[in-house]
């Protein structure tokens, strides 16, 4: 199938080289893409970026690898997740992967809900509601995942994590032996809500999904605890910098607790749900 090629500009690419073993980043914009090669030498492509950015991610991968992936895996269907997705299983002919939760706005059936224009402020919120919302129709192309801790032959020593909050079937990559986390929009390290202004001139740091399209904060805080539980040693958002350090462990957990906080979702606390049964 042909697809039309509509120029990105460069200045808005930049690779990010051996954010652990074995896993190239590229930033397109204000999000990041991911390929995730295998000690046989296959590699799996996580996410697919904005609209028009397919070609710079096949040129991208075709400088490190000499074969197509094994698949691509994504994290969420917003459309800066997963806009390159059709054309670039076309041209590889290649299976996409998503959670079951997703599959509504992955096969054409139904689009996301309206964004919160309100909510965290910023250029983002603002501009949210021309973003696309789907559906994009992967259905020829889409497998669905299963489960909440999921295993698969495309990601090889990875656990793939069912972590809901920011859309129904949102999920999370991590790696065990050197404790790598692929996050996606569960967190970010950059302030969601002004991408533009923070992406290239803010250090990273912790923060929560973006809010304007956020279905369920206190699940996406159930989402954040249980990452920050794995105690990561890397982490590579779908949004911001890599984040590494000996002190990496204890941020995100000050931050899971204090997202929880933020967002209502006092189930971390006991002293909350001992009031909750005196009441009862």
């Amino acid at each position: 199938m042909a697809h039309a090629e509509v120029p990105l500009s460069r200045s808005l690419t930049l690779p990010m080289e051996e954010i652990a073993d074995g896993i190239h980043g590229l930033r397109i914009g204000f999000v990041n893409v991911f390929a995730v090669a295998h000690a046989n030498g296959s590699w799996t492509l996580i996410d697919t970026g904005v609209p028009y950015s397919a070609g710079h991610i096949r040129h991208w991968a075709e400088h490190h690898f000499t074969a197509p992936p094994l698949a691509i895996l994504l994290t969420h269907g917003h459309f800066d997740h997963a806009s390159g997705a059709p054309q670039l299983a076309d041209i590889w002919d290649v299976p996409v992967y998503a959670h079951e939760l997703e599959a509504p706005y992955l096969n054409g059936q139904q689009e996301y809900p309206p964004p919160n224009t309100g909510a965290g402020g910023g250029l983002m919120s603002i501009l949210s509601p021309i973003y696309p919302r789907g559906p994009i129709d992967l259905s020829g192309r889409l497998r669905l995942l299963v489960g909440t801790v999921i295993n698969t032959w495309e990601m090889p020593e990875w656990q793939i994590l069912h972590t809901p909050g920011h859309t129904p079937g949102h999920i999370s990559f991590f790696r065990p032996a050197d404790q790598t986390l692929l996050a996606g929009d569960a967190f970010c390290t950059t302030k969601p809500e002004s991408f533009f202004d923070a992406a290239v001139s803010q250090p990273p740091e912790l923060h929560g999904p973006p809010a304007y399209f956020t279905s369920d904060f206190p699940a996406a805080a159930r989402s954040i605890r249980l990452l920050a539980r794995l105690k990561p040693r890397v982490i590579a958002p779908g949004h911001g910098k890599p984040l590494a350090g000996l002190d990496l462990e204890r941020k995100l957990a000050l931050f899971s607790e204090q997202f929880a906080r933020e967002t209502g979702d006092g189930s971390s606390w006991p002293e909350r749900r001992d009031q909750t049964k005196r009441s009862a």
